[in-house]
């Protein structure tokens, strides 16, 4: 049976960290060890960890980015796996033991498994929550069926960890590590894996500052990795190509989609309700099924998962702001070194400043 150590980076994460830890410490196989990183936290996240009884690592000054406080636990790493968790993501009892037989394959060096919300108390955790039963329970398993996930989650994937050290640990270059690791070890011709049995939830985000904060770093973090990565995995990898072009191709697309009606309404005279209703029956006809078949394997109540459907559109369109944003920064003004990108790792709620 193959070894594991959870890495668990945190930077004032008091609140959080408690959930994670104790479902940690609930697993039906249990880790070999856990240690939290308390990267520069100014609140009592190191004195919460060491009341679980776990290693706490304190580097002598914040770290300033996940990735940094990971590598700084890795050389502490003497397993077969390291499990990387986010601070404030919890893991259903049975995850390690879900996800370990994907290793039973020398050429797996990632995988993660199905991200739900743990919230959905405001507008944007229901918009979330939406986004990730069609991701994870439609994307993802098609992605997986074809030998090519897009990112294996970085709150929850598990590593090879002679790889992973032979790589130099987890990638600084991009804002967004899981995904840099990910489409690296494809074009290197190894495997990445998403286990959809193995489940975990996460904290999203509560306000609109902390998704902005959010988004921004995860399409920023994208289109850094496409200006990385692309040309090769053309070569490589192309239905991982695919899948990162179809996404790119979907950022062009949306708007115009979203202004149908409205072009509908103005340029063909059509009745404003007939064209509403025309766009709002195409949507459904595309998200419900999907919806209610995530719904039954979560056994979440249909309808409830259904009336969160209206605030998806809100998060899409933080989405798309920020994914032009991204697109015109890292694909346009970087290679014309009119701008450095983004660099600095903000994870975005109000109590915490740049860091893990």
């Amino acid at each position: 049976m193959l070894s594991l150590t959870v890495i668990v980076p945190a930077h004032n994460e008091e609140e959080g960290l408690p959930a994670t830890l104790e479902s940690l410490l609930r697993q039906t196989v249990p880790p070999e060890e856990i240690i939290v990183v308390d990267d520069g936290s100014v609140d009592r996240t190191g004195a919460v960890a060491r009341a679980y009884g776990v290693t706490v690592l304190t580097p002598p000054r914040n770290l300033g980015s996940k990735a940094k406080a990971q590598n700084h636990a890795l050389p502490h790493c003497g397993t077969d796996l390291v499990l990387a968790v986010d601070a404030d993501t919890v893991l259903a009892p049975d995850y390690i033991e879900k996800i370990k037989p994907a290793f039973g394959d020398p050429a797996v060096v990632v995988a993660a498994g199905n991200v739900q919300t743990r919230f959905t108390r405001t507008v944007w955790e229901r918009g979330r929550s939406i986004e990730y039963l069609f991701g994870f329970h439609w994307n993802r398993p098609i992605q997986n069926h074809a030998n090519s996930p897009v990112v294996c989650s970085g709150c929850c994937s598990v590593f090879r960890r002679d790889v992973l050290v032979a790589f130099g640990g987890f990638p600084e270059r991009t804002i967004v590590e899981d995904m840099d690791f990910t489409w690296s070890q494809q074009i290197a011709g190894r495997k990445a894996v998403y286990v959809g049995d193995a489940v975990a939830w996460a904290a999203d985000p509560e306000t609109l500052t902390y998704l902005r904060k959010q988004v921004w770093r995860w399409m920023a973090g994208f289109f850094q990795n496409v200006r990385l990565h692309l040309g090769q995995l053309i070569i490589r990898k192309p239905m991982l190509a695919l899948w990162i072009l179809l996404a790119v191709g979907e950022v062009f697309t949306a708007p115009l989609w979203w202004a149908t009606p409205f072009l509908f309404t103005l340029g063909m005279h059509r009745p404003v309700g007939q064209t509403l209703a025309w766009w709002i029956g195409s949507e459904l006809i595309f998200t419900a099924p999907p919806l209610i078949y995530a719904a039954r394997r979560r056994r979440l109540p249909v309808m409830r998962v259904l009336m969160n459907v209206p605030f998806v559109y809100l998060t899409k369109a933080v989405n798309l702001y920020y994914a032009w944003k991204a697109l015109v920064v890292e694909l346009i003004l970087v290679p014309l070194r009119l701008s450095k990108g983004l660099v600095v790792y903000e994870k975005g709620r109000a109590h915490t400043s740049p860091g893990a």
